[in-house]
């Protein structure tokens, strides 16, 4: 596989991002000599993995923006022909203990979030994911606006955690941002406060930004 070497700054990774545009997932994967799996049902990271290896992204896992030196993070966007996203966006791991004190102006969802480049992939079930096609990036921070939104939903879903309260969360809650369990199995459990303040186990947690939310950005900036 080809090594890319990490941007050093936003032009640079904007560079590359447009040159790739337009490209099939199948042209990008055979330009980085790896191979195209026929479907993500066992390769579910697979076009995200792909664009950080092209783009040159970092953080592999790590919990901070895939773009280490420039603070940025990449998120890839399934969009449909009518322009909605097909799924929901992951941004991070929930904190389910020692969440005392934490503040939003130094959470990870903030960070994560603070600088995004965004890529549409075409999705279409009648199209092979080789020759699903690779959109337009769009560099992004939140709006004012947007940022109040996204604060007001982490600190009601904080203080939920906070309370022993992890439990009562559902997806339903939360304006622009849902949480939603990220294990399957009971191997997966993870240790958190409950009501009374005992420490039990429980599945981990994930932050999503809603498709109503990233539908809302798309459509502005791609119009």
């Amino acid at each position: 596989m080809k090594k890319i070497t990490p941007p050093k700054t936003e032009e640079e990774l904007l560079v590359r991002a447009w040159n790739i545009a337009g490209l099939s997932l199948g042209e990008l994967a055979s330009q980085l000599e790896l191979p195209t799996p026929q479907n993500l049902l066992r390769n579910k990271g697979w076009i995200g993995e792909t664009l950080e290896k092209a783009l040159g992204a970092t953080a592999s896992s790590k919990p901070e923006p895939d773009f280490q030196l420039i603070g940025v993070e990449l998120k890839t966007i399934p969009i449909r022909k009518n322009r909605q996203p097909k799924e929901t966006t992951h941004v991070c791991t929930v904190p389910i203990i020692n969440t005392t004190g934490m503040l939003w102006e130094n959470s990870l969802v903030k960070e994560k979030l603070n600088r995004v480049l965004w890529i549409p992939i075409e999705f279409d079930e009648n199209i092979t994911l080789e020759n699903r096609k690779i959109g337009a990036p769009l560099l992004w921070s939140p709006s004012p606006s947007e940022e109040a939104m996204l604060k007001t939903d982490w600190e009601e879903f904080m203080e939920l955690i906070g309370q022993g309260e992890l439990e009562q969360i559902t997806a339903h809650l939360g304006e622009v941002i849902q949480i939603r369990p990220k294990g399957a199995n009971s191997h997966a459990l993870s240790e958190t406060i409950g009501k009374n303040g005992e420490v039990v186990r429980s599945l981990p947690r994930g932050f999503y930004l809603r498709t109503s939310f990233t539908a809302t950005l798309i459509n502005q900036h791609y119009l």
